[in-house]
Order: structure tokens, then sequence, then C-alpha cells
């Protein structure tokens, strides 16, 4: 549970506002008070949610014991990226902005349109930053461009795939329009890649009711094989497609050359009118093909065989869209931790509620009002 307090700007003694002015207030006039959230029992998302919340309201908060459910708690560069970056985005001050800070307090300004370049510096994931940036920028003022260096494909973040084939689409029904661009891969350990995007401003997301997949469009398998022997993605895609039972004709192998170091990535993708999944496995030294083929095969078998329509995944990173357009419902799987989480921080910025009722065979249905 995320533990919260509201506390005057004036109590907190570590605050700094070099121009000692108040920013004008946005969605909610709370900018003359702090929330105040201790992230003890969780990772990054608590961080990342607090951050895009407080530049679309103008809500100043204080995070307390960041990370403090991971092994090494505290701010690492990739959190420290998005701290700065959002930090740059709405002129906001900020204190503890650095490495391994365990608490910061952040004071947003107005978010501004531009054409913004943040390097992460290692392998850490530029979609969960894009996440954090991108709601404030379709709401800025105008057409801003976002410049990303890292990881592209992290094993414990979205890859660009996903995020441009299942997560973008979804927001386009929303209303929201993104371009996105992968440029160079960023594979685990060197990172090294590079994405972009161009958001248009003044853009606000309206309500969206996911209830049903819809008709079935097409099934892909897709195999990223970076410097290594095309004999493993043959390997893979031969595997995963006896354990799923689809026709030759889903798979699409890719060699990219562009990439700092070898990288291997095996997704499958259902695409139905109203929704897509994918699903995705890392291979890795030591890790036999079969083993890569049979993590995503029992992922994608598990959401085929099952009543939910929006996956896991896509739900928790749907939360906050639907929250900022004021209602909507999807129809997912069980309700992960990270998901209650996420609602809590929402819930904490914003006056809306969420709902979540147990459905059939363990599907459960989430609104927001």
């Amino acid at each position: 549970m995320i533990s919260k307090k509201i506390t005057t700007v004036a109590e907190s003694s570590c605050f700094r506002n070099p121009s000692n002015q108040e920013p004008k207030a946005r969605a909610i006039g709370y900018h003359h008070i702090m929330l105040t959230l201790s992230g003890q029992n969780g990772g990054g998302q608590i961080l990342r949610s607090s951050l895009t919340l407080s530049m679309l309201t103008g809500q100043p908060f204080r995070l307390a014991r960041i990370r403090g459910a991971r092994p090494k708690p505290g701010l690492a560069r990739q959190h420290l990226t998005c701290v700065k970056a959002a930090a740059e985005i709405c002129d906001a001050a900020v204190d503890g902005a650095e490495m391994g800070s365990t608490e910061i307090i952040f004071h947003p300004g107005t978010i501004k349109a531009g054409h913004y370049h943040f390097a992460i510096g290692t392998a850490g994931s530029t979609t969960l930053l894009a996440q954090t940036l991108l709601p404030a920028l379709w709401q800025a003022d105008g057409t801003s461009t976002l410049t990303l260096e890292g990881g592209t494909h992290n094993p414990m973040a979205p890859p660009m795939d996903y995020l441009t084939r299942v997560y973008l689409p979804l927001l386009k029904q929303m209303g929201i329009s993104v371009e996105a661009s992968l440029d160079r891969y960023g594979f685990v350990p060197a990172g090294g890649g590079l994405v972009r995007f161009e958001i248009p401003g003044n853009q606000k997301p309206i309500p969206i009711e996911i209830l049903e997949r819809g008709e079935e469009i097409e099934r892909r398998i897709h195999c990223l094989n970076a410097h290594i022997p095309p004999e493993v993605a043959q390997r893979e895609t031969r595997a995963v497609l006896k354990h799923l039972d689809w026709p030759e004709n889903t798979i699409f192998i890719e060699a990219p050359e562009n990439s700092d170091c070898p990288g291997n990535v095996l997704a499958a993708e259902v695409t139905f009118a109203n929704v897509s999944e994918r699903v995705t496995a890392f291979g890795t030294h030591g890790k036999g093909s079969n083993r890569v083929a049979q993590e995503v095969a029992k992922m994608m078998t598990n959401y085929l065989h099952s009543e939910a329509v929006v996956g896991r995944n896509l739900a928790d990173q749907l939360l906050l869209p639907m929250a900022l357009a004021g209602s909507g419902k999807i129809h997912t799987s069980t309700p992960s931790n990270h998901v209650k989480t996420n609602i809590e921080v929402i819930e904490n910025f914003l006056p809306v509620r969420f709902e979540i009722e147990p459905g059939l065979r363990g599907c459960h249905l989430i609104s927001v009002k």
C-alpha cells in the first residue's frame, strides 16, 4: 500500500524554488500544498506515475523510500533520467535528483512544447521513459519531438515493438496521436538504442471501453536476432510454431546490424479488431532456443485460452490514459499488485476512482469514473 500525507510547502525545509514563485495550477488547484508518498513497497512505477501526474496537474509531491522493495533502493540511472527529463519539460524545481537518492521533492512548473533529447547512459528502458513523458507532451501547447537513447529491448520493460504495435494503437483509439520510430536497437547490457517520437500538442484522451476482442486480423511471430548466428532464430521460430500450432507464414525474422551488442528477442503477437496482445521472451547465454520458445508459447496460449480482452501489461499501461479521460472500462485478467499500486498513485493525484469487479474464469472488469 502507498502511504500518503499532505504537507504544506512551507513545512518542507529541503524544498528549493529559485524563482520564489508558485507555478500556475492546471487541472487541480493543489499548487499550495504538497502530496507526500512512500515507495517502500514498490519499484520505479510509483516514481514514474507520480512524475507524469505531477506534470499534468501542477501538484507538487515528495516521494520517500524510492524503490523500497528493490534489492538496491533509490534512484538508478534510468530513474534519475526520468526525474531530470520531467523537470526539464515542465521547468520543475527538484531536490534529491542524484544517483542512489531515496527521496525527491518535485515542484512542477508549466509544461513546454519543444524538441527534447535525453540519454539514459545505460540499457535502461527508453520505453518506460517515453511513457513517463508522453502524456505531458501531448497536453503541451504545440508539437514536440522526443529523442531517447538507451535500451529499446530490456527484459524488465515493454520492448519498443510493444509500444508501436500494441500501446500506441490503443492511444490512437482514445484520440491521442503519437508517431514513433526506432533508429537504432539497444539491447542489454550495452544499450545504445535510439528512438524518436513526434507528439502533437493540445490532445486529450477520450473514454474507451474494451470489453470484446473483436474479429481476429493477424497472427505474427517476430524474432530479432542481432549479431547472432541465423540458426538460433530458425530454431526458436520453428519451436514456437510447433508449440502454438501456427502456420509458417506468421514468421518474421529480423537481423538488425545497428546495435552495440548482440540481442535475441522472440515475440508472438495476435491482432484483433479492438485490441492486440504481444508477448516476449529474451534469449540469453545458456538459455536454449526451445526454452525461449516455450516461454513465448505459454504466455500467448494463456492469453488466447482466457476470457481476458486486454493483456495484463497493457491494462496497467492504460490506467493513466483512462483516468485522464475521466471514464472507461477494460476487461482483463486478474490485476497484479503492480496494477493496484498504480491505481493508488493515480487516485492520489486525480479526482477519479477505479473499481475492480471479478468476472468469469479469473477475469476482471476495471472501470474508472
